[in-house]
């Protein structure tokens, strides 16, 4: 989730409508200019007894964070909901080092050219995440969720933002704290040329997010045992909060763009508003309002730009849209998988011939298909059916194909003159198999493990 950085200066006020929209133009830029975007979370679990840290103990989440100043990232404070100033990410050339909700480590990556580059950052940020581990006394698992923790069994981060949120999850659904409390995932930002181009990567993407839930699946246990799903993590998804999830009808609808997406953010409730360096509650409340000068939360005061921009982050759809668009759909992983992942998306959709190929597989769906599809994948996989009397994983190898050729096409060389198809090899290998990440860890439960889900742990980097 989004770190706030105080904003700098004063703001004017939005005066009209037309300015929210403003955001997604902004994020238009030409083909060359087009960069990659990584996030991945971790879980963090002390060696000797293997519980989720705290953040103040010794050893425990700030000791991580500040021990990352070695290398040199630096703190960003925050007013905590009892109003004490504290650390809540580590800002660096590779981005921003940033807090989940209970205590889970993501890594929002800079924005880079190349895939070679993405890795790299992977790379140095895993290293660095070992030795740090080492001085701490922790490992970091990558998992779509926790094994093996009950809720009441994780910390809460000093974020404020988080204290809003947890007392309105449960108001909206009922595993909306188990996202925010239990789960992983991997993300990718991607640029977009123009209103039209938006357009044709958001539905392409959307359709096919399902494969990469499929793909990525990698949260089979649930409190010791398996749950009965592949990726349980996307599962809690579909009861978090109906109004900020799910597969959006509306942007396979014609015409969409812009404007239609600033219509559903409107009609997404709000969480907070951030001033002066607080969290101030306006869950439920209504952005409307809020431009009409009518927020309860703040009576008689405009949003700023600012405002609008946070009020982006707090939907969850499969795909969001924000100044670029963000690939929501895949469970945490370890460190291969992380690169595999941008370059699924990148070889999909940064390749106009590749764009157009992968339209062509889903363009015909109905919106019937596409949420029966959805809804399937948590538990089926790869095995999800899919019009025409086929399964994802009879497509998946058809997408991995569009892919390879969008990342031949782009001819990214590293400095042995490898370009970037070799990032899908993990993917190749899950497809040929028929098993998910998910499946092949069930296996070792009830195999080499003997149910002893303990073992799940010896899969740490």
């Amino acid at each position: 989730m989004s770190t706030r950085k105080a904003s700098q200066g004063e703001e004017r006020p939005i005066e009209s409508r037309d300015q929210l929209a403003e955001p997604m133009q902004a994020g238009e830029k030409p083909a060359s200019a087009w960069r990659i975007g990584t996030e991945h979370e971790k879980l963090v679990f002390k060696h000797d007894d293997k519980r989720a840290p705290s953040y103040d103990e010794e050893g425990g989440i700030l000791d991580i964070l500040m021990s990352m100043r070695q290398f040199g990232w630096e703190p960003v404070e925050e007013n905590g909901p009892d109003g004490k100033k504290r650390v809540i990410a580590m800002s660096g050339d590779d981005g921003t080092i940033s807090l989940e909700p209970a205590g889970q480590l993501e890594l929002s990556g800079a924005p880079l050219d190349n895939l070679h580059q993405t890795c790299a950052e992977t790379g140095r940020h895993l290293k660095q995440c070992k030795i740090v581990g080492e001085e701490c006394g922790v490992g970091f698992l990558g998992l779509g969720m926790w094994p093996d923790k009950t809720r009441e069994e994780l910390p809460v981060m000093p974020k404020g933002r988080y204290a809003i949120m947890m007392r309105h999850m449960p108001r909206v659904g009922s595993l909306g704290l188990d996202m925010m409390l239990r789960t992983c995932t991997i993300q990718v930002n991607l640029d977009y040329a123009s209103e039209a181009c938006m357009a044709q990567k958001f539905r392409t993407s959307l359709a096919l997010q399902p494969l990469a839930t499929a793909l990525f699946a990698n949260s089979p246990f649930t409190e010791g045992k398996p749950n009965g799903f592949l990726s349980y993590r996307s599962h809690i998804w579909s009861d978090t909060d109906p109004h900020r999830t799910g597969m959006l009808p509306f942007v396979f609808e014609d015409g969409f763009g812009y404007e239609r997406y600033v219509d559903y953010m409107l009609d997404v409730p709000m969480y907070f508003v951030f001033r002066d360096g607080k969290y101030i509650d306006a869950a439920g409340q209504s952005f409307r309002d809020f431009l009409k000068g009518e927020l309860p939360a703040l009576p008689g005061e405009l949003p700023t730009p600012s405002d609008w921009q946070d009020h982006l982050s707090t939907a969850f759809p499969e795909v969001r849209l924000k100044s670029f668009l963000e690939m929501r759909g895949a469970d945490g992983g370890p460190w291969n998988r992380i690169c595999a992942l941008p370059a699924l998306w990148v070889g999909l959709l940064y390749d106009q011939s590749a764009l157009d190929a992968a339209w062509d597989l889903v363009k015909d769906w109905s919106m019937e298909d596409r949420e029966a599809l959805r809804n399937a994948v948590p538990k089926m996989g790869l095995k999800a059916p899919i019009p025409g009397g086929r399964t994802l994983g009879d497509m998946a190898g058809e997408v991995l194909d569009i892919a390879h050729a969008g990342l031949a096409a782009r001819a990214r060389l590293d400095g042995s003159g490898n370009d970037e198809t070799g990032f899908l090899e993990p993917l190749r290998e899950i497809v040929d198999s028929g098993k998910t990440p998910a499946e092949v860890l069930l296996d070792k439960f009830y195999g080499e493990w003997g149910g002893d889900l303990g073992r799940v742990y010896d899969e740490a980097f």
